[in-house]
């Protein structure tokens, strides 16, 4: 229907245009053209008939433009009349008129009175004039019934376009009409019914369906919608069931937990003893064995005096070794503050314990300025910062002075700082980057290296603690590069705040 509208409005428009044109473009240039062709025929007559009269050549001034004009005139006259399909009998009428007056009356006379030759009869050539002008009269009166005829068209044209426009609006009114109705009862009308029980499922009626009417989209959207409900209903049901369930395993957890209690209390119990029941045989037995070796040294011979020095050895080793589990165990135990602590101060703390492994192997050690401040508790800190620290001075390379470099940056987890504390020495290899955060595992034997191989245990589990990361770069190949990540102390937009400057130390 829009398309037939459309069609029928396009042909109305494009009569009326070509109407207007004809009007514009072809019959009112007509006109004038036969206008012009008026004024320069008089001009030719007024200029004749004034020299004539007066023999003065100054008034054939107007005869000679009226010649001028004439052709041009007279040629557009004709192009629009062939234009229009008008016929062209009144136009070859006219042109014999003005050619017998030219050629009968107007170029002898003015020959004649140029040459003296006697008079020449102005009544003559008014006479024949006459008959010009009574063509051009034709001319103008067919080029007005023309003009009127177009008018006539046009006006025509443009109520037919008028009434095609109105119709087309009434039209469009009534498919408006039309199609808001079909929309209110197929379209409208269900979507109100599916908001409707959309609001009451809302609402907390998951048990109300969604109803399904209208169009297929519609119907579509309503089936959508219900499958959505039936979803929510069995996500719903299931949630509930979850919620029974991790409401029995909240009862058991909270049951596990006064055992847990419980049982970090009888590890406190163990560990005291540890610290000072299980160490006190062991003082004996190394004091004995001392006392045995000063009393009856010169009695004993070279192996029995050995025997006595691998048994107090053994008895220290064991008091060492119980220290460093009771330290591995009071990890995030016995200390676990979580303050804001400048990290060039913690440094600073960890070197003054190694001053005299550092100062020893005239070890360099470059720390920056401005470490990054992070939070956690001061005494695990500066007991990661002395193992890190330390096993840097302690593996050192046998050819070479120890370099210790400590970095800082922010890490890629927001609210982190990634430290690194590189070294030149003896380095570890790729394959046992995990094993030497294992507690008790060694890589070196005792007598090449002291210890007890706990210390990179406890700083991975201070760091881990802090939820960090500590890690081997096994990329770095000239030594050792150990990272690791801790919270920093985060400003109120979200950045690390640097600690607050200190001097670096070498």
């Amino acid at each position: 229907m829009t398309l037939v509208t459309a069609g029928v409005g396009a042909a109305v428009l494009s009569r009326t245009n070509e109407a207007a044109d004809r009007l514009v473009h072809n019959v009112a240039p007509a006109r004038t053209a036969a206008f012009q062709l008026q004024a320069a025929l008089l001009d030719q007559e007024t200029g004749v008939r004034g020299f004539l009269l007066t023999g003065d050549e100054t008034l054939l001034a107007p005869y000679e433009r009226g010649r001028t004009a004439e052709s041009g005139a007279r040629a557009q006259l004709g192009a629009l009349v062939g234009e229009m399909g008008l016929r062209s009998d009144t136009l070859s009428a006219l042109d014999g008129a003005v050619k017998r007056w030219q050629e009968s009356f107007a170029v002898p006379a003015v020959a004649a009175t140029r040459a003296h030759a006697g008079t020449v009869s102005v009544a003559q050539g008014k006479a024949e004039f006459d008959q010009v002008r009574t063509r051009l009269a034709t001319v103008q009166r067919q080029l007005q019934t023309e003009q009127e005829r177009a008018g006539a068209h046009l006006s025509d044209v443009r109520a037919q376009r008028d009434h095609t426009f109105l119709a087309a609006l009434a039209l469009f009114v009534l498919i408006g009409a039309g199609l808001a109705l079909l929309l209110q009862f197929t379209v409208v009308r269900p979507l109100e019914e599916v908001r409707t029980a959309s609001r009451r499922v809302a609402d907390g009626d998951f048990d109300h369906p969604i109803p399904a009417h209208g169009p297929a989209d519609v119907r579509g959207l309503s089936k959508a919608v219900e499958a959505m409900r039936l979803r929510v209903v069995g996500e719903l049901t299931a949630g509930r069931r979850r919620e029974a369930v991790l409401a029995e395993q909240a009862t058991e957890m909270d049951a596990q937990a006064v055992e847990l209690r419980r049982s970090n209390a009888e590890l406190e119990q163990f560990a005291y003893v540890a610290s000072h029941d299980l160490q006190e045989p062991l003082r004996k037995v190394a004091s004995f064995c001392q006392l045995l070796e000063k009393r009856y040294g010169d009695r004993l011979d070279e192996r029995g005096t050995q025997y006595i020095a691998f048994a107090v050895d053994g008895a220290k080793r064991m008091q060492t070794l119980i220290n460093d589990l009771l330290t591995f165990s009071r990890v995030g135990r016995v200390n676990d503050a979580c303050d804001a602590l400048d990290t060039n101060t913690v440094v600073d703390r960890a070197l003054r314990n190694l001053a005299a492994a550092v100062e020893e192997h005239d070890a360099r050690i470059d720390c920056p300025e401005d470490l990054p401040g992070v939070t956690g508790d001061p005494t695990l800190l500066t007991m990661l910062w002395q193992n890190l620290l330390g096993n840097a001075v302690k593996f050192r390379h046998p050819d070479r002075v120890p370099h210790i470099r400590v970095s800082a940056e922010p890490d890629a987890e927001a609210g982190f700082v990634r430290f690194a504390v590189t070294d030149n020495g003896i380095g570890i290899a790729p394959e046992f980057a995990e094993k030497v955060f294992v507690i008790f595992q060694r890589l070196h034997s005792r007598d090449a290296y002291g210890g007890t191989g706990i210390g990179l245990s406890v700083c991975r589990k201070i760091v881990e603690h802090r939820g960090g990361r500590i890690w081997v770069d096994t990329a770095h190949t000239d030594g050792t590069r150990i990272v690791f990540t801790l919270p920093g102390v985060s400003a109120p937009d979200g950045s690390t705040l640097p600690a607050p400057q200190s001097e670096g130390v070498a």
